[in-house]
């Protein structure tokens, strides 16, 4: 009896590179003074030179050039000094002039890299090989009309960055750890708005296979206009799948261009993938080289604010909290913000931390605001946690009348306030003692089971106590007058 030998299928490792484009927060687009707004109606921010029409010259946006550099230093990338425009050429109907302008030989930035930590804690560094400028193109809309299909050209020449990694990463995780890193950075750097719902952030995502253990390059295909950090995983997972199932039927690698199906979680060929030359990339005519002097690029330099990492790692320096909750700051701007106002005049720091990360986060999530939005100033919330801490308020009374009772008030005092409504602290010992006595005598049964060892009824005593004082008393004040009255 013979026994079939098994087949045991050849293990693959994914190698993938992403190419993330960036669409950058400007006021016009990158090579006229067309509104670059997001929400218009179709074809309202258009003008000669977005509609390409015939003697309609470029003139280069000097912002879009700056947003540039600050994402390349971000990415300690070299900053390319003279670098110039060239022309993509292909057809789309949403492409007015028949080419793109961009970069291809001289990129304004290139030879950079990315430090990603990891959900296991480790860290993996992503090459950047280069970022190019580059202007959008138009939206062609399929679906307004049975017959035809209608062009919007809103978006035709909105400036973009294009960065491109080395194909470093080895894993979905990686490539969504990538994307969230990105999305923080650009919002940080003040350079795009990063909505991918919006199509401020997109990405393309290269994806090869090749043996486990070999350094060689496989087949790549490449999955388009990826509009969440989601889809991108789950196209690669999916692509990464699919192509080790190709290659251990016995079939090959097609390099092509492929587009992702949110719904099914699967990707489908558009077409066979172009190739450089089948761009017939040349330098714009109409177009100088853009030349970044010395000076110009040291005061771009001496501008860049602290990236997230850097402001993590001091905040634990400084305060000695953890990572997680200086990540909090790190990638919130407003929020860090919002806290460095508040530390001019707060007397402990690590109760402000305490309360932006724990009470005021809650009550912004209950709320369903953000903290640009909340209707308390920092020094304010200063002032009632430094109330609290000095043992005139309590926390409760601070968070449910006081702090409502400012958002009604914008411009208020907070310690006149506190005192106007009645809310601080009793500090009249006398009547204190009287609360005391009157709990004391209420509950003898509880008295008398606590002298003979029942030491949980104090609890007891010391809510009782706090509401005849309607909670305007230091809980702990309360504990060592009822013990010294108790023994």
């Amino acid at each position: 009896m013979s026994t079939a030998t098994a087949v045991t299928a050849t293990e693959f490792e994914l190698v993938s590179g992403l190419e993330i484009h960036v669409q950058l927060n400007t006021a016009s687009k990158i090579f006229s003074s067309d509104s670059a707004t997001f929400g218009a109606k179709p074809n309202a921010h258009i003008s000669p030179v977005s509609l390409a029409l015939p003697g309609a010259l470029p003139k280069l946006n000097k912002e879009v050039v700056e947003k540039a550099i600050k994402m390349g230093l971000a990415l300690n990338c070299e900053i390319n000094q003279v670098n110039y425009f060239d022309r993509k050429n292909y057809f789309y109907a949403d492409l007015p002039k028949g080419y793109q302008i961009t970069q291809d030989n001289q990129p304004i930035c290139r030879n950079g890299y990315i430090d990603l930590v990891l959900s296991d804690g480790t860290e993996k560094r992503i090459g950047i090989n280069r970022i190019h400028l580059e202007e959008d193109a138009g939206k062609s809309l399929h679906d307004q009309d049975e017959h035809y299909s209608y062009v919007d050209l809103n978006r035709a020449g909105v400036p973009l960055i294009e960065i491109v990694t080395e194909p470093d990463i080895r894993s979905a995780e990686e490539a969504s750890a990538l994307l969230t890193e990105m999305r923080k950075l650009v919002r940080h750097l003040g350079v795009s708005d990063g909505n991918m719902e919006e199509g401020s952030l997109r990405c393309d995502a290269n994806i090869s296979i090749r043996e486990t253990g070999t350094i060689g390059f496989g087949t790549r295909c490449e999955v388009k206009n990826l509009n969440s950090i989601r889809n991108v995983r789950r196209a690669m997972e999916f692509e990464f799948k699919r192509q080790q199932e190709v290659v251990n039927d016995g079939g090959r690698i097609i390099q092509s261009t492929l587009t992702f199906d949110a719904d099914a979680g699967t990707t489908a060929p558009m077409r066979t993938k172009e190739m450089a030359n089948d761009y017939r990339y040349f330098p714009d005519p109409d177009l100088p080289p853009v030349h970044i002097s010395d000076e110009w690029l040291a005061a771009i330099r001496s501008a860049m604010p602290a990236l997230p990492r850097e402001i993590t790692d001091k905040l634990m320096s400084d305060f000695g909290i953890s990572n997680a909750e200086a990540v909090i700051f790190a990638e919130d701007k407003v929020l860090l913000d919002y806290f460095h106002t508040a530390l001019t005049v707060i007397n402990n720091p690590k109760s402000l931390i305490n309360w932006l990360t724990g009470a005021v986060r809650a009550l912004l999530n209950e709320q369903a605001v953000t903290i640009g939005d909340f209707r308390v100033q920092p020094l304010q919330l200063a002032a009632v946690i430094n109330l609290v801490d000095d043992k005139k308020i309590t926390q409760q009374i601070a968070l449910q009348q006081l702090i409502p009772a400012i958002q009604s008030n914008e411009n208020a005092n907070v310690a006149q306030l506190a005192a106007e409504m009645n809310l601080l602290i009793v500090e009249n010992s006398d009547e204190l003692s009287g609360f005391v006595d009157q709990v004391l005598e209420k509950f003898s049964p509880q008295v008398q089971a606590y002298k003979k060892g029942k030491k949980g009824v104090l609890g007891l005593f010391v809510g009782e106590v706090m509401k005849l004082a309607k909670g305007k008393a230091d809980a702990q004040k309360v504990n060592e007058l009822l013990q010294d009255k108790l023994k």
